[in-house]
């Protein structure tokens, strides 16, 4: 794994983000998929001596994250601290600061350094080595609209941006560093930094768009940050977007650990191993994750997708599936599920369908509830209600319009 280093005794960082601890996929439970993952973390400090792991925020999925949650990542903490490594970790946008950040100044001791408070970013964690020492900075995800407290520009319009806070925050970590003295020098930050896709691996990809599983944070419509304010630092571990990403040598995103939309489906997971020289320059090398399970999409016609031989080795993934028969099927996704036990969702676009361009509003003007009724079945199933079904649907408007009256008197 490491084979792509120079022998000489350098520092060593791993650097994740975004693990999302008590995440669902579609109500998918993923305890048993993210405790994997921090067990597959745990044996790479082992194996690569890591000095110390930088987890670069969104530790929860949200706020106020479930006990099973708080429970993976206490244990996870432990075991980190165990295998011998330290731990540098921020909060993200879906954290609670205060929540995350308890009790930190008494853990700090411990070897688990929590930098969840805006006013701590030029509060370096400082780590020695035969070289002398690393200063590691950590930068939360700082709300534009706060900013950071006693900053005098911070209640001007123009300052409440993603780009005017994180660029305080990087000048208050370079005058820290400049006193220091500080040549080598390693920033966390969560944030949406220019140049940032949702998938670094598809090469056509040239927008600026979100995975479907990230939160926006852009403000005012200036919601990215522009790469140069991270110039000049020795590595910079990103977190927030959830595919990797190499911006430039220095300025890496890892992603999360695991696909949490299946716009996610083709990522690869894992983790940067980074060696910060004594010079202060940064090289890296990506770790894998394991494959909990994976994410597919199918469409065709249920007979073809529950028979065709082609779709055997997925059997065991997350699948999304599209139904394109023209008239929607009855039990199709309890008949899907005895051959892909993991499906979903399941939605159908009946081949040769064409979008109504009319609003919701145009389609229902002028006509009483049954007849819109009656087009609803038609869409769902491409045929029209029987004469029993249109007496049904009838007495069941009169029986509404009964109660609806009776509850006015």
């Amino acid at each position: 794994m490491s084979g792509g280093f120079a022998s000489v005794i350098v520092m060593r960082f791993l650097h994740t983000s975004d693990w999302h601890l008590g995440r669902s996929l579609h109500r998918a439970d993923l305890r048993e998929a993210q405790a994997a993952f921090l067990a597959h973390l745990v044996e790479t400090v082992r194996s690569e001596r890591v000095d110390a792991v930088l987890v670069a925020g969104d530790v929860y999925d949200r706020a106020i994250p479930s006990l099973d949650a708080v429970a993976l990542y206490e244990d996870a903490l432990a075991r980190l601290r165990a295998a011998g490594a330290r731990v540098v970790l921020i909060s993200g946008n879906h954290d609670s600061a205060r929540r995350l950040g308890v009790n930190g100044a008494l853990i700090d001791v411990a070897g688990v350094h929590l930098r969840t408070r805006p006013e701590a970013v030029a509060d370096p964690v400082l780590l020695d080595d035969e070289h002398g020492q690393v200063a590691v900075y950590g930068i939360p995800y700082l709300e534009p609209a706060i900013g950071l407290p006693g900053l005098p520009h911070e209640a001007e319009p123009w300052a409440r941006s993603h780009a005017a806070v994180l660029g305080a925050a990087a000048g208050l970590i370079r005058a820290d560093a400049a006193a220091r003295a500080a040549t080598r020098t390693v920033v966390l930050a969560h944030a949406w930094v220019a140049g940032g896709r949702n998938d670094a691996e598809r090469a056509d990809n040239a927008g600026q768009q979100a995975s479907g599983s990230e939160r926006d944070i852009s403000v005012g419509g200036i919601g990215y940050a522009p790469a140069s304010l991270f110039d000049g630092f020795g590595y910079v571990a990103l977190g927030h977007l959830h595919g990797r990403q190499v911006l430039a040598n220095h300025l890496r995103y890892a992603g999360s650990p695991l696909p949490y939309s299946f716009s996610e489906k083709d990522h690869k997971k894992g983790s940067w191993l980074v060696e910060v020289g004594a010079d202060g320059t940064a090289s890296a090398e990506w770790v894998p994750a394991p494959v909990y399970r994976r994410l597919a999409e199918l469409s065709g016609r249920l007979e073809d997708l529950l028979t065709a031989g082609e779709h055997d080795g997925h059997a065991g993934d997350f699948l999304a599936v599209t139904l394109t028969d023209t008239a929607r099927p009855e039990g199709a996704m309890e008949r899907l599920r005895r051959r892909f036990p993991h499906i979903l969702t399941l939605e159908f676009k009946p081949e040769g369908a064409r979008a109504d361009p009319r609003s919701y509003r145009e389609r229902v003007s002028g006509r009483d509830d049954l007849a819109v009724a009656a087009e609803f079945v038609r869409h769902v199933r491409d045929s029209d209600p029987s004469g029993r079904e249109r007496e049904l649907l009838g007495a069941a408007f009169t029986a509404v319009r009964l109660a609806h009256a009776a509850g006015e008197r």
